[in-house]
């Protein structure tokens, strides 16, 4: 009995012992828990007093490329910081958002910011060496990608996988998806799944195979290695590993997963980066430099703007294959020209159609000729110089002496303006003394209108570059570019109504909103239409009988006007039609002198050659005739030869001859001794300004009607026409 006893207690004693030592070892525990757990705490109160604001996120614009688009939507450049083209989920295809979810997170749609079991399947994963698989969530890449760095450390991982839950506390699953497809990087300088699917494919992200998804959903973990550009081997094993896990978890059937290993991929290239993608360069830059002058460089590289030009891609292809033409045959033919530079502007809009500005453009010559060259433009100038003649009062019959006249230099010389030919014709008309380019005609007429009016009504018509206000401004000495004067010509062109000339017709923001709308231009009347047109007339006649015959003749009605500096340094053609403008510069970009270039010769050609090829299409139709503000009237003995003359210029009588009655008189040196002298018009006043819509069909246009007494364009008139060519400008006072 008493040895029974003695067990209990000695039992009871061992539990007693037993139950002390379990409750203490349950305390340490508990209390190395609640230590632990409080240290956690303080660790993670720690590092979320630091963490970012997610509410930021909402906000956040990432940095999206500009794209520029010619006017038929071809691709002419991507201007960026990032390459990225950010595509709401709405436009992401299921299968995309899939693919990334079943190769990086297959638990995204179930946990909250931090997959526990992904932690524990890649440690373990790890432990047996087996492959790689990562721990961190959809939603922890994106909380690095926006507010960490990818510093490899425990505090930010700690960070991160705090971040991930507070994100995905505040957004829902599809505007995190969102965000993570379009910030992730691809390799080859993409950002986000749009900008991927162009890089590689060529393509919208709409339009991937499963087999193109699989590839990029396989990039992002090690753009540098799994790129196809990098190792198609590399890039085809991680393709299949997506497939797989697209596969396994009920994504794609194994029937598809087959297929598309073996798809093939439609891979595009690797595409040159900078100024070297750009297509169409010489008008891309042009482009690029209005777009960082209007909204800055920021804007332009990170915004995400939509820029559709004005670029007719067929019209510069001929425009580029007419300069390089050009330039070629001035070497065939000894000429010593190496560069040249083409503009063509669509004179009822202002739209730039067509900008070449040399041979090639090449990363070490990225000049552009075509608006950065300013050089003289010799006898192509007389055109402002007559425009302000016959706005003034003076009719095409008007007679000038073509004879000797010097003028006082401020240094005691004097200047002597001669023409090439170092002949003089005496009394000759405005038209016939504009046909043949004489200069002392055009130095004459300056002196009699004044010069600062030439430079008014330069100005007015479209030329930007500062003029010098001296006589042999009216021999083109003051410089100017051939974006310049395909300006001032189209107003001519358009009956007298001057367009600002344009390469961007609109430009959108990443939202679709319009910033920069030039769809309807602004438009002003600096000279009447009946001022236009008797100018046009008279360039008519350079074309049919002047200095451009007849190198410039298309076979279609057209004007222009030669233009060759002294020395032979710059050759200039500037025509048009009644619907297209082309300005042509031949020469050297260090002033060489060349041998025996004329304006005539080998830029006529090139502008004729241009504008043929241009205008194939179009209808031959004449320059629309203003009947109220101009008057037709036939030369005397001759029923096929007319004259054209303002309204209130024409001669009392009913012939057009030279110098005959009324306003037509002779201009001489001095004051006149047969009529009262003209009294100049005050200049055209501008009308209010007014809005035109530019019409985005090709340059085909209905022919126009004509009056039934509107005549053909210009022949022959009277008198011998001379084969001297124009010369360009000497120092004047």
């Amino acid at each position: 009995m008493k040895t029974n006893i003695a067990k209990r207690r000695q039992r009871r004693r061992r539990l007693t012992i037993f139950g002390r030592i379990l409750i203490t070892t349950f305390t340490l525990v508990f209390l190395i828990v609640l230590f632990g757990l409080g240290t956690m705490a303080g660790i993670v109160y720690s590092y979320s007093r630091d963490l970012p604001d997610i509410s930021r996120m909402a906000d956040f614009q990432p940095s999206r490329s500009t794209r520029v688009y010619a006017r038929d939507g071809t691709l002419l450049a991507t201007l960026y910081k990032q390459n990225r083209l950010y595509l709401p989920i709405s436009k992401i295809p299921r299968d995309v958002s899939n693919a990334f979810v079943a190769n990086e997170d297959r638990n995204f749609y179930t946990h909250h910011g931090v997959d526990f079991t992904g932690i524990a399947r890649a440690a373990i994963a790890d432990y047996r060496h087996e492959q790689f698989q990562g721990a961190s969530t959809i939603t922890q890449q994106l909380a690095r990608a926006l507010f960490l760095s990818n510093e490899v450390s425990i505090s930010r991982k700690i960070q991160e996988a705090l971040l991930a839950m507070e994100i995905e506390r505040y957004y829902t699953k599809d505007e995190i998806l969102e965000r993570y497809l379009n910030l992730i990087y691809f390799g080859a300088g993409a950002y986000g799944i749009e900008a991927a699917a162009h890089t590689y494919f060529g393509t919208d992200v709409a339009h991937l195979s499963t087999a193109q998804i699989a590839m990029l959903a396989g990039l992002p973990a090690a753009p540098s290695d799994y790129s196809p550009y990098v190792s198609l081997q590399r890039a085809k094993e991680r393709q299949r590993h997506v497939l797989e896990r697209m596969f396994a978890n009920n994504y794609i059937t194994e029937r598809q997963e087959i297929a598309a290993e073996d798809a093939p991929l439609g891979l595009i290239g690797e595409r040159p980066t900078g100024l070297q993608s750009f297509q169409y360069p010489y008008f891309t830059t042009y482009v690029n430099h209005i777009l960082d002058t209007t909204f800055g460089t920021p804007v332009v590289y990170e915004g995400g703007l939509t820029v559709d030009t004005t670029l007719d891609t067929h019209l510069q292809q001929l425009a580029q294959e007419a300069v390089d033409w050009g330039i070629d045959s001035a070497e065939r033919e000894g000429i010593g020209a190496h560069e040249a530079a083409l503009v063509a502007i669509r004179p009822q809009t202002g739209e730039i159609l067509a900008m070449v500005g040399g041979r090639g453009f090449t990363l070490g010559s990225q000049f552009n000729r075509a608006w950065q060259a300013y050089r003289q433009p010799g006898s192509s100038f007389k055109a402002y110089v007559y425009t302000a003649a016959i706005d003034s009062g003076m009719p095409p019959t008007a007679v000038v002496d073509d004879s000797p006249v010097s003028y006082p230099m401020g240094d005691g010389t004097k200047w002597d303006p001669m023409d090439d030919d170092f002949r003089f014709l005496g009394p000759i008309t405005l038209r016939y003394a504009l046909a043949q380019s004489r200069n002392v005609v055009a130095v004459k007429l300056a002196e009699e209108i004044g010069i600062d009016r030439v430079i008014e009504y330069a100005h007015r018509m479209g030329v930007k570059a500062p003029l010098e206000a001296n006589l042999s401004l009216a021999l083109g000495s003051s410089v100017v570019t051939p974006l310049d004067q395909a300006a001032g010509y189209a107003t001519l062109a358009d009956q007298g109504i001057h367009i600002d000339p344009t390469a961007i017709r609109l430009v959108t923001d990443s939202l679709g909103t319009p910033v920069l709308d030039n769809r309807f231009p602004q438009e002003s009347e600096v000279v009447s239409a009946g001022t236009a047109y008797v100018v046009t007339s008279m360039l008519e006649s350079v074309i049919s009988e002047g200095t451009g015959y007849p190198n410039a003749d298309i076979g279609r009605p057209a004007a222009g006007k030669t233009g060759t500096t002294s020395d032979f340094r710059d050759a200039w053609f500037v025509g048009f039609t009644p619907d297209l403008v082309a300005a042509v510069w031949l020469g050297n970009d260090d002033y060489t002198k060349m041998r025996e270039s004329y304006g005539g010769n080998i830029p006529a050609r090139t502008w004729a050659r241009f504008m043929k090829a241009a205008l194939a299409d179009t209808p031959k139709h004449d320059f629309v005739y203003p009947a109220t503000e101009v008057r037709k009237m036939a030369y005397c003995g001759s029923g096929k030869k007319f004259e054209y003359f303002l309204e209130g210029t024409e001669p009392s009588g009913t012939c057009a001859n030279p110098g005959y009655g009324g306003r037509s008189r002779t201009v001489y040196e001095g004051p006149p001794v047969d009529a009262e002298p003209i009294v100049a018009a005050p200049p055209a006043t501008q009308r209010p300004v007014v809005q035109r819509a530019i019409a985005a069909a090709p340059l085909t246009p209905a022919p126009t009607a004509v009056p039934d007494d509107t005549p053909a364009p210009m022949g022959e008139i009277e008198g011998s026409p001379s084969d001297a060519p124009d010369s360009g400008p000497s120092p004047a006072p």
